[in-house]
């Protein structure tokens, strides 16, 4: 299609009807082009951790205390800034506990309120004055306003009149708020953009939680990670999907999630697994119940689709019932679980009556749990399969590739999908899965992604049945896709950001999914700084592993700095002791000059407006297009 400059130009006249409208524009945007480019927090593998999470977007991965540190060293204790920084992350919690222990409250007040204004405007200096006032509280909006852009003058009028805004505040009992309304601008301030690299879901019990928190932040983007695609594919009707995360959450005791959070009954289940094995703790029943089940549904969509290459990994009908034996590969082992009450060995895959019935009123509690199907439509509006965002690739898992580190797929429907095409597929297919149809082949496809041997999120192969019926752990090792072998090399991860069309040598791959294991040595940033892991480590099972609490990721004006993280106490620790999560910063790489919004996607954007704009009065002024309101 040709693009109709005409047409263009006449759209654009509606919003910018004369010559005057159009240079004040055009000289907002350049003013806007030369602010620093804002800074973008990256956090992945949150896995329902509630609290750490709450506290690091809360601190900003120390951002907050960066600045606290920068103004104050030299003015406050560290205790002083110390608790500073707890006000400013949970302000009425930490106002409680502070008015309690203050002999002048309002010599307090007036105090850390000129405090809290004094961050807020140092944090305000990279953006316009425009989007500093959005960003803050409509009640306050105006008078936070008047207080950050005040100005000494020769007969100090405007201290005057800041002090007296201050001593108002405070005399009309309305200081609370006010701290509370800064203390919420200096965290919005602080991080223009959040990215979160996967797994929100999990392990942890309140993932319904930070997605409340996350439904309310300014600006975000979410790229979706295995155990993400795993609730999306059971609340668009996958049974395979259902039956894992079920499985999940009685593996890791978080039932909490499904029965309060999301009333998702668990009832059915738990009594018929009670009849099924007697004498047996109902929840450990319960997860040998849907284990079974779980086989069976996922052998039923492996036979469905030969192109998932997946036979290897319907193991039932294998099974030697007179020995409790099965054969792999050559080697025959024992199985733990003598026991299977519903299997018919004439059709080891068909659920019994009763476990379908289970799962029909599963799939039912699933599709139509209000609570969890908004937080499913909000990650298909907030999230993808990959992102590129000012010059960075982001991903939670991984890009296929062969032995030969060449792109690998997966062939559907006679086409093969690699590389950026694959994870397009992906994409599409997931949101058709959902909000179109919810085809069966669709749903299955949701299951493979969860774990299918060439999916992007996986990039392992799953061994769920050795691990759960097999005590020789040799047969556990689940084999990486070469990706974790060549994702070492430069090479590979140039060619991974070519793919997706970034050419910079300022690109980044931001990849989540894998523990980084610090205590062994490894570290999170890769072929020469072209790949850094950001595994959040907030799963606790993980901190022995990790040796640490994982890694976040800042990036702003001045350049990249990962940072590592010691596990979180609790939120009440931090209220009491003003206790903060021990970070270490470690700068990946230092911009040579400080970037600018030029630098950045809207910048680019940006320019094309401006480059439109300048058509638009040349118009105007040779005649082409009448001005109007003139």
């Amino acid at each position: 299609m040709e693009f109709d400059q005409e047409k263009y130009l006449t759209l654009l006249a509606e919003k910018y009807p004369t010559i005057q409208a159009v240079c004040r524009e055009i000289i907002n945007l350049n003013a806007i082009l030369n602010l620093p480019k804002g800074t973008e927090h990256f956090m992945s593998d949150l896995h329902g951790e509630y609290e750490a999470f709450y506290h690091i977007l809360n601190n900003c991965s120390g951002v907050v205390r960066e600045k606290v540190d920068m103004l104050f060293e030299d003015k406050l204790s560290d205790a002083e800034r110390e608790q500073i920084c707890t006000l400013i992350y949970y302000p009425r919690e930490k106002l409680e506990l502070m008015k309690k222990e203050m002999i002048n409250l309002p010599e307090w007040y007036r105090e850390i309120l000129t405090e809290l204004i004094e961050i807020a405007k140092t944090l305000s200096s990279k953006y316009t004055r425009s989007k500093v006032r959005k960003a803050m509280p409509e009640e306050f909006a105006y008078i936070i306003d008047e207080l950050l852009h005040v100005q000494k003058d020769e007969d100090d009028n405007q201290v005057i009149y800041h002090r007296e805004i201050l001593k108002t505040i405070i005399e009309l009992d309305n200081a609370d708020e006010f701290i509370v309304a800064l203390a919420n601008l200096i965290k919005r301030l602080a991080v223009d953009r959040l990215h979160i690299v996967g797994d929100i879901f999990d392990r942890g019990a309140c993932a319904d939680q930070i997605l409340d928190l996350l439904m309310k932040y300014h600006s975000l983007d979410i790229e979706w990670g295995n155990h993400d695609i795993l609730w999306m594919g059971a609340a668009a009707g996958s049974r395979a999907c259902i039956a894992n995360v079920v499985r999940n959450n009685l593996k890791y005791d978080n039932t909490e999630i499904l029965e309060n959070s999301y009333g998702i009954s668990l009832r059915r289940l738990t009594l018929f697994a009670e009849q099924l094995y007697p004498g047996t703790d109902p929840m450990e029943a319960a997860v040998r119940a849907i284990t079974v089940m779980l086989f069976k549904l996922e052998g039923e969509v492996i036979a469905r689709h030969p192109e998932y290459e997946m036979e290897d990994r319907r193991l039932l009908h294998q099974i030697d019932w007179e020995n409790h034996t099965i054969t792999l590969e050559g080697k025959t082992y024992e199985l733990r679980e003598k026991e299977f009450p519903t299997i018919d060995r004439n059709d080891v895959y068909r659920l019994s009556d009763e476990e379908e019935k289970i799962m029909e009123e599963l799939c039912m509690a699933f599709v139509n749990s209000s609570r969890l199907n908004a937080h499913i439509r909000f990650l298909y509006k907030k999230g993808s399969m990959y992102k590129s965002f000012n010059g960075n690739l982001l991903y939670h898992g991984c890009i296929p590739l062969d032995e030969e580190g060449n792109f690998e797929g997966i062939c559907i429907d006679g086409r093969m999908y690699k590389g950026r095409a694959y994870l397009e597929y992906a994409d599409k297919t997931s949101r058709r899965a959902y909000l179109s149809g919810r085809r069966q082949s669709d749903l299955d496809f949701m299951w493979y992604l969860w774990c299918g041997r060439k999916s992007p999120l996986c990039g392992r192969n799953i061994k769920t049945f050795e691990r759960s019926y097999i005590a020789d752990e040799s047969v556990w090792k689940e084999a990486s896709d070469p990706y974790y072998k060549f994702y070492q090399t430069e090479k590979t991860c140039n060619m991974i950001l070519r793919e997706f069309g970034l050419y910079s040598s300022f690109s980044h791959i931001i990849n989540g999914h894998t523990p980084v294991r610090t205590g062994e040595g490894e570290m999170p940033v890769r072929a020469n700084g072209k790949l850094i892991v950001i595994d959040g480590g907030f799963c606790r099972s993980y901190h022995k592993t990790t040796g640490i609490a994982g890694y976040t990721l800042i990036y702003n004006s001045h350049g990249i700095r990962i940072k590592a993280h010691q596990p979180f106490e609790s939120v009440y620790t931090a209220l009491q002791e003003n206790k903060d999560i021990e970070s270490e910063s470690e700068l990946v790489e230092t911009e040579k000059e400080r970037l600018m919004v030029k630098h950045t996607d809207n910048g680019k954007k940006i320019l094309e407006d401006i480059e439109g704009l300048k058509k638009l009065l040349e118009a105007y002024r040779d005649g082409t297009i009448e001005q109007g309101n003139i």
